[in-house]
């Protein structure tokens, strides 16, 4: 206690308490006067760009912000889309897939009937030829039976008989072994 009481008795006898602590009273009323004019002037010219500077800067992250939300509004939708065109197209694959091996099934189909009709008519036709071949070769049989007999009756009987004779004496005898 005793800095305290020594301290106010200095200030006391030389002019007070601003005059103990070393504050000279023109000086701080000077510097008040001179803070004030800087508060007004920066007031005046320095805080409103600041402000305005800031005020810019906080409608841009808004801005950016309101952009980003909508970016991500976007973004679900085109992915709600895109499952949607997937799924579409998914549907059309499988139609288009079921198609094809519809087709493809009917096509096998045709293709095993129109072999199947091309290969009894070659049957047919092969039945139909060898009825000709049949019938030629049993006519060309008849005809070397024919030549054969009469050249077996020539040499039995010796001598030749006229076509006309020879020709009834061989029928004769072929109707006979029928």
């Amino acid at each position: 206690m005793n800095i305290l009481t020594q301290f106010a008795e200095t200030g006391a006898a030389s002019g007070g308490i601003f005059s103990a602590l070393g504050i000279d009273w023109q000086m701080l009323i000077f510097q008040i006067i001179a803070f004030v004019v800087l508060v007004l002037l920066l007031g005046k010219f320095v805080y409103p760009v600041l402000i305005k500077t800031v005020d810019a800067r906080h409608d841009d992250i808004e801005a950016s912000t309101k952009a980003a939300q909508d970016a991500e509004k976007q973004a679900i939708e085109a992915s709600k889309n895109i499952e949607k065109m997937l799924k579409q197209a998914r549907t059309e694959a499988s139609d288009i897939v079921s198609t094809a091996k519809e087709e493809a099934t009917a096509a096998i189909e045709a293709a095993e009937a129109k072999s199947k009709t091309r290969a009894e008519r070659i049957v047919s036709e092969a039945h139909a030829q060898l009825d000709k071949d049949i019938i030629a070769a049993k006519k060309m049989l008849q005809n070397e039976t024919l030549e054969l007999v009469a050249l077996a009756t020539e040499k039995v009987v010796g001598k030749t008989v006229s076509a006309k004779v020879d020709e009834s004496v061989i029928s004769t005898a072929v109707r006979e072994a029928r």
